[in-house]
């Protein structure tokens, strides 16, 4: 994968943190839009997290590599052909952790509902149960070149949902 380095850190709503936590910021990283590139980003965001400290715990960071291991295999089955390469973003700020992987399919999933007789297709729906699990939300959105990101973000504080 290719570190696009560490760029501006997240933001709260009212504006620039004036003190940022030494963990804070958003770090991008490219991959070609293939299998090998799973295991790939789940080392890079493991890695990242470990390296800038941030306080996670155990089972949020399984939660984590889960939900990146889905997005990026979603990403190389399903938009491959017309995106050749994916991006991943972690995106940490002082309360919370944002993963997501943007690619340039036009497609936009839903995950309401899961066909049981099929091979695939539970992906987001695990994705979304993990986010919920943790208290935390996630989303599909469009990109301004036509593709699409998708995200999860976690708090750092793990809540449980019954």
């Amino acid at each position: 994968m290719e570190n696009h380095g560490r760029g501006s850190g997240p933001r709260p709503p009212g504006g620039a943190d004036p003190h940022p936590l030494p963990y804070e910021g958003v770090w991008r990283f490219t991959a070609p839009a293939v299998d090998a590139s799973v295991p790939q980003a789940r080392h890079a965001v493991r890695d990242l997290l470990l390296r800038q400290g941030v306080p996670v715990s155990d089972e949020l960071v399984q939660g984590l590599l889960l939900i990146v291991s889905e997005l990026v295999t979603n990403a190389v089955r399903h938009a491959a052909l017309l995106s050749p390469m994916l991006a991943v973003e972690v995106a940490v700020g002082a309360e919370w952790v944002r993963v997501s992987v943007e690619d340039n399919h036009p497609y936009r999933p839903t995950a309401l509902e899961a066909d049981h007789s099929g091979e695939g297709g539970r992906g987001l729906l695990l994705v979304r149960e993990v986010t919920r699990e943790a208290g935390g939300v996630c989303d599909v959105e469009h990109t301004a070149n036509g593709g699409k990101v998708i995200w999860a973000a976690l708090p750092l504080a793990s809540v449980r949902v019954p």
